[in-house]
């Protein structure tokens, strides 16, 4: 079974807190006020530089009228997002790879599911028999074959 969720994934919650405080016209600190929390905590999150937890999504999706939950979603999404990037999952194995290939970017920022077809092109276009058989192996010969024949 394959559900899928509407949900903005690898988004901050943060960033969805200070849009919806924005358009409200609300400052944060007010806002904190008005929850019984410190104005650093929601300044914090708002940056990215804090984790939501349960207790305060709660109070701010109470306050906001936003879905119950809607909050903590965007935190776990977010956080896996993290953890991915972390343990490197989403992407191939980067010492079969020359970072000259990719001289105009930094390899390590690369994101390789939205970029796939520049990588594609790039490599198979620029790329040794290494380079091409670890992309072929990343992204399947299907993909490359479909890419790669697109005019």
């Amino acid at each position: 079974m394959n559900l899928q969720s509407n949900y903005p994934k690898g988004i901050h919650p943060g960033l969805i807190l200070e849009t919806e405080l924005k358009e409200r016209h609300f400052a944060k600190g007010k806002f904190a006020l008005s929850l019984q929390e410190y104005p650093q905590t929601i300044v914090s999150i708002t940056k990215g530089k804090r984790r939501m937890n349960i207790g305060l999504a709660l109070k701010i999706e109470k306050a906001l009228d936003l879905e119950e939950g809607y909050l903590m979603i965007m935190q776990v999404y977010y956080d896996i997002e993290q953890l991915r990037s972390k343990q490197n999952i989403d992407r191939p194995n980067l010492s079969k790879l020359r970072s000259v290939l990719f001289w105009d970017t930094s390899i390590e920022k690369i994101d390789w599911q939205k970029q796939k077809k520049a990588v594609i092109k790039r490599v198979f276009e620029r790329g040794n028999d290494i380079e091409k058989n670890e992309i072929t192996q990343f992204y399947g010969e299907q993909t490359i074959q479909e890419i790669l024949n697109e005019k």
